[in-house]
């Protein structure tokens, strides 16, 4: 149900198994959208080794595998 004031849409009210997975369905397409990001870095050479980033994140302080 889609609430109006002065025509305009304001407040959508639907029921709580239609929101969550409203919200599982986005979860999914930010999660592809991340991954296709990731292998457009990769593509264009702006990765790095992970023992690499493993390195670094061990030499902060309070970082600790």
């Amino acid at each position: 149900m889609v609430l109006t004031v002065n025509g305009k849409a304001e407040v959508v009210v639907q029921d709580a198994e239609s929101y969550q997975t409203m919200l599982e369905k986005l979860e999914q397409v930010e999660t592809l959208e991340a991954i296709r990001q990731g292998l457009e870095e990769a593509e264009r050479g702006e990765s790095r080794p992970a023992s690499d980033v493993f390195a670094e994140l061990s030499a902060k302080p309070g970082l600790s595998h």
